[in-house]
């Protein structure tokens, strides 16, 4: 039988080497999932120069990478367990706005010192949520360096049915999944950018949005067959969307207060709801086309997943003017000031 981690953990003080490192803290947990679900395990893993995986003549492979650094991408002092488990959610992220399975997926870590407790606590939340999603790790790399997690992740969909951007048609209605805002204002809350009247049950709530996102990796092989484009909403909703009209050539109207929110967010002043839903980031929600003939489709699929589903506007022949048209819930215009500051997503070489 596989060798279980222990409960507590060897001390800092008990050095590895680099390949101990592997060896003792990731590969014996990857060892343990693929006996524990060999039908999903590639066919050759950790251990060799590279790994082996087996191709399916009617499936197409789907590929993405994700880096998060520290106090850049989750501060520094964070739970590991939870940098662990949203390192791997952010690739399985992308692969679902791609309508993609989850295979495996490999882990080049940089860490500034050995921290064995640390280790534990990010194979862990890393393992449980790959495990959740029969998601193998296949290979990686360690080296010493600022803390820094990239991963690789691989998917797969039948042929020709990979969702892109390119895809959105005029008159497509645009849905966004779940409700978005709460990780931007639990930033902000941490930031002290707000002051808020908040409780610790709302501060938990918010908190897990921001360090525990949940991709929507069955929503997003459910669309292969009903959305035109779709995208995960990382850096903001409004910001995000834009790659959608840009590559599909065509404009879009959003209704603000359409947009999906927490009980928590809508307490808060509607310039900040508006700031967190818009343009807010860290949500991890799909955003997607779909023509409106599908909307009794997608009503059900919601109801069959648990899962809040919202329509939030219309694509729109392109307009030589904006992308994007902001209303509000009466159809009025938003200025162009107001419009602006919400156009606005993350941007890394800007922020």
């Amino acid at each position: 039988m596989t060798k279980q981690f222990p409960q507590n953990p060897p001390s800092d003080t008990q050095k590895l080497g680099e390949f101990e490192l592997i060896r003792d803290i990731f590969m014996k947990r990857a060892e343990q999932m693929m006996r524990a679900k060999p039908q999903h395990a590639p066919l050759l893993s950790i251990g060799d120069d590279g790994a082996v995986v087996a191709c399916h003549p009617n499936e197409e492979l789907v590929i993405t990478t994700d880096m998060l650094v520290a106090d850049r991408h989750f501060f520094v002092d964070t739970d590991p367990y939870l940098v662990g488990k949203k390192s791997l959610a952010v690739n399985l992220s992308d692969l679902a706005a791609m309508g993609a399975k989850p295979t495996g997926f490999t882990l080049a870590l940089a860490l500034p010192k050995q921290k064995q407790a640390w280790l534990h606590g990010f194979a862990n939340g890393l393992f449980d949520l790959a495990d959740l999603f029969d998601c193998h790790l296949i290979g990686g790399d360690t080296c010493q360096g600022p803390l820094t997690i990239s991963i690789t992740a691989f998917g797969v969909v039948p042929n020709g049915q990979a969702i892109k951007r390119s895809g959105a048609q005029v008159g497509d209605s645009i849905w966004v999944s779940g409700a978005l805002g709460d990780a931007r204002l639990a930033l902000g809350c941490i930031r002290k950018e707000w002051s808020l009247d908040l409780g610790a049950e709302e501060l938990n709530q918010i908190n897990q949005r921001l360090h525990s996102p949940l991709p929507r990796v069955a929503l997003g092989i459910a669309l292969r067959e009903i959305a035109t484009a779709a995208l995960d909403v990382s850096d903001g909703l409004l910001g995000d969307l834009r790659h959608i009209l840009e590559a599909s050539h065509v404009s879009a109207k959003i209704n603000l207060d359409a947009l999906p929110r927490s009980t928590v967010l809508r307490r808060q002043d509607q310039a900040i709801q508006y700031q967190c839903v818009a343009s807010g980031g860290d949500d991890y929600e799909l955003c997607f086309t779909a023509n409106p003939d599908q909307h009794d489709t997608i009503t059900s699929l919601s109801k069959e997943l648990g899962l809040p589903l919202t329509c939030i506007g219309q694509i729109i022949e392109a307009q030589d003017e904006s992308l994007l048209i902001l209303e509000d819930g009466d159809g009025i215009p938003l200025s162009l000031e107001k419009s602006q500051a919400l156009l606005r997503s993350f941007d890394h070489f800007r922020d």
